[in-house]
């Protein structure tokens, strides 16, 4: 399975990382836009980082096993680095096996399945050569489809759980800020710090929810439709080869499960 990089992934951050930037230190003086770098400093405060940063990994730690943060790094990966699923490919591909098992049986594809890279069809194929039940290879597929639905749905959950107690620390650290400002206004030398406090962490909170979990959360239910609906052809064009329907009527019963403009594709080149 070839993986590509995914540049509108890498361009969004290095976007909003430059808005982020632009908005912290440059602003407006006397009617003229004015580059103030040194205002950077204004925006960091370490108390607020402990409370946003570290008040969210714990309570997503309370929340997800330890398996879950294990497998950051390889979400970072599927982000930037998809693995490229083509269902016109799966599509193509399953259609010609139809084919040669309708002409030379099933065992005929045997000597195709070293060929096979993706290892969900490899593994569906190599049951239908071995004449598996083709009731066990309905329900060891349907397994797949459903465990693939499990588990991607709890890696984008520990993104989307994320973004939702992200601002909720920044809520805490404001409040925080605010009752020690409150404790000690008759001390005109603590109000700044602790409303730096108070304003940081919902800025942090914010910052982190929508920039870094929320679009994490949404590129994994991206990434998770391409291979799902990938799956779901593998899944209906195995048992139908294994069934001996006709190939056309494979390609097209296969083919009614993409999208439109794909569909419309697909047509186009059968035309051309």
């Amino acid at each position: 399975m070839k993986t590509q990089l995914d540049i509108t992934s890498v361009l969004g951050y290095v976007l909003a990382i430059a808005v982020l930037y632009l908005g912290a230190t440059c602003g407006m003086s006397e009617g003229a836009l004015v580059y103030a770098p040194e205002n950077l400093s204004n925006f960091f405060d370490a108390p607020s980082i402990v409370i946003v940063i570290i008040g969210t990994f714990t309570a997503l730690m309370v929340s997800f096993p330890l398996s879950q943060f294990l497998k950051m790094p390889k979400h970072m990966k599927i982000v930037f680095f998809p693995s490229v699923y083509e269902p016109t490919v799966y599509i193509n591909q399953l259609v010609a096996f139809a084919r040669k098992a309708r002409i030379n049986g099933l065992l005929a594809l045997e000597e195709d399945l070293a060929t096979i890279e993706d290892p969900f069809l490899k593994s569906s194929m190599l049951m239908v050569v071995d004449s598996v039940d083709p009731e066990k290879v309905k329900q060891q597929l349907e397994s797949r489809l459903d465990n693939l639905s499990e588990r991607h749905s709890q890696d984008s959950g520990f993104y989307a759980k994320a973004a939702s107690l992200s601002p909720a620390f920044g809520m805490i650290g404001t409040l925080f800020g605010l009752i020690n400002m409150l404790a000690q206004l008759d001390d005109p030398s603590t109000i700044a710090p602790n409303m730096a406090v108070a304003l940081i962490t919902t800025l942090y909170g914010s910052i982190m929810a929508n920039v870094f979990f929320s679009p994490m959360a949404a590129k994994l239910i991206a990434r998770h439709e391409e291979e799902y609906l990938c799956d779901v052809i593998i899944c209906e064009g195995v048992q139908a080869i294994q069934a001996g329907e006709n190939p056309k009527f494979i390609q097209e019963r296969l083919t009614n499960l993409l999208p439109i403009y794909k569909q419309k594709g697909i047509e186009t080149e059968g035309g051309e």
